[in-house]
């Protein structure tokens, strides 16, 4: 009699255990994997049209998901395109629009970056119990006031893990492929320490041999501004592979300078031990990769294999980074509930090449321009994947207008965040994702080139039509070329643009290239489309808030408060008291210990 009692009741507390699993479940919220490449052109992707570079991987996300054809990034270069996808908002609300020479932070010792009072997707998901992690590059400033207050570190922005590039990956980080930060003041200053130093040099012995009477005074002013010439040459720009070229686990300087070569499979390491860290737990991965930026790797495993020269092997090797990601969430029989996004932070550089290793930038397919173009169409079309199996249907394509900035209202609603948010310029992507609607809320969207409003798409209701204004573009140079190839990006103000007046008017449906300007004889609507944006521009102007972007350009008033511009000269050049360092500075220097690679 026991041994029946006895099963009924195991049978009993199984079912009910079963009931309590089955039910947990179903109300554990969704993990999210999202992976941004750096300066991939929407053209490099099989999926966008691609048939010379493989990348079977990413073609497989959008075969198995989503894939949008108008995903716009904020803007056409890495920081403020990923301050406006961290956080939901043009990248001006967070005081890191330029309003000159310099777009994007160029110091890791630097004193910009995303303000401490910005809000992330990640610190909204850390409120609602995620873990939350970013492998890879960051470039949106480390310290305030001193080394290690970390106010603009990952960590003080809702990543509670976080290893990879503070700043990110360029020439300098890799002897012999030449300096990308302020090329011509560098050698300005350089050649200014070489006059002062032969100067006093020939001064020196004019008077040792008698030659002229010279005064000692002199000669200890000219040493002491010979010195303070050198300092301020060597310390910043000679020794900018040790400063910018850093790996960080959290908050500690784990490898300075970095080792570039084996940084693919560290990230890759990193990214797939978080996962698998959390696999029980609802998380949050950002893998910010750092391919295909330059200077370009050479892995061994796919150099030579691509069509396309050093590019495309770079390519591939991140389209087989992609797959591994792919394979670890599934093998761990985490696809069902975990949302997988892959996409770039603008478009491609086109303006990079040289004779060894060919084109080393981005093909951005049928589209006028590429990254730091302003508000052409090549600059910030991007690729954009969706994967959820089970939730979104597979093989769907939305040809809606979409943005980068759409992340974190589409994270928030996912994770049932329903608390009060500031002004956001983005909008929850899953009634669109989901069939439920047919057009995206981005009926206006404003494209910026700095701090200035470049340009501004609409899509009409009831229309396919999708009409884009130019208000200025970027002069290029030589004159007759398609990028700005004597300055290797193409800048927002003064002689670099040309403003028109009227602006430029295209129709993206018909002429995605941006090479037919319509006119009052070729388009109907010619009048009304100009009035109604012009209404837009003035609606979305009362929401940006009265900031000093400079000494004396006050921008409109609005509710929300101003923000301290992140941008100057002051924040933007090096100092010495800011430097990550592991040791004692300025002596800086240690490796990762990578025997567990």
């Amino acid at each position: 009699m026991r041994s029946p009692l006895l099963a009924h009741l195991l049978l009993a507390l199984l079912l009910a255990a079963g009931r309590d699993v089955t039910g947990e479940e179903l109300d554990r919220k969704p993990n999210f994997v999202l992976m941004m490449v750096d300066d991939l052109g929407i053209g490099d992707i099989g999926c966008y049209g691609n048939d010379t570079i493989r990348t079977p991987n990413i073609d497989r996300l959008a075969s198995e998901g989503v894939k949008l054809t108008q995903h716009i990034a904020a803007a056409p270069l890495c920081t403020p395109s990923r301050a406006a996808f961290m956080t939901g908002r043009y990248a001006f609300r967070s005081g890191l629009g330029s309003f000159g020479r310099v777009q994007v932070l160029l110091f890791l010792a630097g004193s910009g970056g995303l303000p401490p009072s910005e809000t992330t997707f990640a610190k909204r998901l850390q409120q609602q119990g995620y873990t939350t992690g970013l492998v890879g590059k960051w470039h949106l400033g480390v310290n305030c006031e001193h080394r290690g207050d970390h106010c603009h570190h990952p960590n003080q922005h809702g990543f509670s893990y976080y290893y990879g590039l503070p700043f990110t990956l360029f020439n300098n980080c890799v002897p012999g492929e030449g300096n990308d930060v302020l090329a011509d003041f560098e050698r300005t200053l350089r050649y200014l320490t070489m006059m002062l130093g032969v100067g006093l040099f020939t001064l020196v012995c004019v008077r040792v041999c008698g030659l002229l009477e010279v005064s000692l005074r002199l000669l200890v002013a000219l040493f002491f501004l010979s010195f303070l010439a050198v300092a301020l040459w060597y310390a910043p720009f000679m020794l900018l592979q040790t400063w910018n070229c850093i790996i960080m686990r959290n908050q500690e300087v784990i490898e300075q300078p970095m080792t570039v070569e084996t940084l693919p499979e560290r990230l890759l390491g990193e990214a797939q031990n978080f996962i698998k860290r959390n696999v029980d737990r609802p998380f949050l991965l950002f893998l910010s990769l750092i391919h295909t930026h330059i200077p370009l790797f050479t892995t061994p495993a796919f150099a030579g294999k691509s069509r396309h020269g050093r590019y495309g092997d770079n390519l591939e090797e991140m389209d087989w980074m992609i797959g591994k990601i792919t394979e670890t969430v599934d093998s761990l029989g985490l696809a069902n509930n975990t949302l997988m996004y892959f996409t770039s932070d603008h478009g491609g550089h086109l303006e990079i090449s040289d004779s060894r290793s060919g084109q080393k930038g981005g093909w951005n397919g049928i589209y006028k321009g590429g990254k730091s173009m302003g508000g052409w169409e090549g600059g910030i079309r991007v690729p954009g994947i969706f994967r959820w199996p089970g939730r979104l249907a597979a093989g769907k394509v939305v040809d809606e207008p979409t943005s980068l900035m759409d992340l974190y209202p589409t994270l928030k609603y996912l994770a049932k965040d329903t608390q009060p948010d500031r002004q956001l310029d983005g909008y929850n992507l899953m009634p669109v994702l989901e069939g439920k609607v047919e057009r995206s809320e981005h009926e206006f969207m404003f494209h910026y080139c700095g701090i200035y409003l470049n340009a501004v798409r609409w899509h009409p209701p009831g229309s396919d039509s999708i009409f884009k204004v130019h208000f200025f573009t970027p002069n290029f140079s030589p004159p007759g070329a398609g990028g700005c190839y004597d300055t290797k990006v193409c800048l927002c103000h003064g002689k670099f643009v040309t403003y028109h007046n009227p602006p430029l008017l295209y129709d993206l449906f018909h002429d995605p290239s941006e090479s037919r300007p319509l006119s009052p004889d070729t388009e109907p609507r010619y009048a009304e489309v100009l009035e109604q944006i012009a209404k837009a521009v003035e609606r979305h102007q009362t929401t940006i808030p009265n900031k000093q972007v400079s000494d004396d350009t006050p921008q409109p008033n609005a509710d929300e408060p101003s923000v301290e511009s992140q941008m100057t000269w002051n924040k933007i050049l090096w100092r010495p008291w800011l430097q990550p360092c592991c040791g004692t500075f300025p002596f800086c220097g240690c490796k990762e210990n990578t025997t567990h690679i």
